[in-house]
């Protein structure tokens, strides 16, 4: 038997510290989930090693990956698995190695004494701002797994709206890499054979059929130039859209694209609104879920606007008149809906309600996307084939009417 200092917490908050005999840290934490608590914290007497705290990047983690650990954590509090037990296991079993070292970290500093939400605050690109408050939410309310499962619930909204979207985009994309592989294939083929019968016929070429000619001249000589122009114009764009600046003028192009801009919309509410509901009724106050669901929506127009409306909710003015002031992004009948939850008190719940109904409204928006940009491709195809036809065509017909 070993001796164990530990800290567990009830179901209504009470907490619990001591030292207790145990066979290991399985046991004790079972022996304190039949008495009423859940372990919180176990240290076996005499182990002092203290680890200095690794910072890590953010890169790689997946938000599969934090969904498989949350939802797993879960099972393992309920059952009544100590915390760094649990966390142990689970790290063990991940296979993402950078999500790895977080958690043993997180195990770590939970046996020195730290609480779990401080562990995970460690790691602020890894564990948003959301799971660290409902967390310490959890921690101080002694209903973790509870906070465990509303967190899991978020993620897994958030996923299937991004994997819907995504799923939307995927046919325009394949379409227009098709047409740009085909189009640089016929430049490198096609019009040179095209471009030697008319110098034979000595035939005058429009200033069209000059360009098309150059670029198929050239596409023939240095296509792998034009692959590398390419590939970094894309990442220049990339690089662009990564800074502020550059996000910012991508936001509001999408906000005023007429295909995009109703899907945009739309899941920045349902994110907004999940995320509010969930926050407010964990217990956290107003002010601090707006900052905290700043950091969720994905259109910085949003973040701002959820900035300046918590600045607003701190001086004392209502939500529903604060977000009335961004009704060209927030739809009215969300804004209306707030004002009657504010005056009913019953918010948290018409939040949660108004997610479910935008999140509804982007499935049924993603399964028609396909119908809507099909036209525009097919324009735009249009418009590239018919250019290509009528450069190189024109000199047949020119040839033809001098005969």
């Amino acid at each position: 038997m070993a001796q164990f200092y530990f800290v567990a917490k009830s179901i209504g908050g009470e907490e619990k510290k001591g030292v207790c005999e145990a066979e290991d840290e399985s046991q004790l934490a079972h022996s304190l989930h039949q008495e009423g608590f859940i372990l919180v914290k176990a240290v076996a007497a005499g182990t002092g090693k203290k680890k200095l705290a690794v910072s890590l990047p953010s890169l790689g983690v997946s938000l599969k990956d934090k969904i498989f650990f949350c939802k797993n954590l879960q099972v393992m509090v309920a059952a009544g698995l100590s915390l760094p037990r649990a966390i142990g296991i689970l790290a063990d079993q991940t296979e993402n190695r950078i999500l790895r070292s977080a958690l043993n970290e997180v195990k770590e500093s939970i046996t020195r004494g730290e609480s779990f939400s401080a562990g995970l605050a460690k790691f602020p690109k890894i564990f948003s701002d959301f799971l660290c408050s409902m967390v310490r939410v959890g921690e101080e309310t002694g209903t973790l797994e509870n906070v465990l499962g509303i967190s899991v619930s978020q993620m897994e909204k958030e996923y299937g709206l991004r994997a819907k979207v995504k799923g939307a985009m995927v046919y325009p994309a394949v379409i227009l890499v098709a047409m740009l592989g085909i189009g640089m294939l016929m430049l490198a083929t096609v019009v040179p054979q095209l471009a030697a019968t008319f110098k034979d016929l000595k035939v005058e070429l429009p200033v069209t059929t000059q360009f098309v000619i150059a670029a198929g001249g050239f596409m023939q000589k240095f296509w792998w130039v034009a692959l590398m122009v390419v590939f970094a114009i894309s990442a220049v764009i990339a690089r662009i859209l990564k800074t502020k600046k550059g996000k910012k003028v991508a936001d509001d192009a999408a906000l005023r694209m007429p295909a995009i801009s109703v899907i945009v919309r739309n899941i920045n509410t349902a994110y907004t609104l999940r995320n509010l509901s969930a926050l407010v009724g964990a217990g956290i106050s107003l002010p601090r879920a707006l900052e905290i669901t700043a950091g969720t929506v994905d259109n910085s127009n949003y973040e701002i606007a959820l900035l300046d409306i918590k600045e607003r909710v701190k001086k004392g003015e209502k939500f529903s008149v604060a977000i009335k002031e961004y009704d060209k992004i927030y739809p009215q009948t969300a804004i209306q809906m707030i004002a009657v939850g504010e005056e009913t008190g019953e918010t948290s719940n018409i939040l949660i309600k108004l997610a479910e109904f935008y999140e509804t409204e982007v499935d049924e928006e993603t399964k028609n996307f396909a119908s809507i940009i099909e036209p525009m491709l097919m324009i735009l195809i249009g418009i590239v084939v018919g250019f290509f036809a009528i450069s190189m065509m024109q000199p047949m017909y020119s040839m033809l009417d001098s005969v």
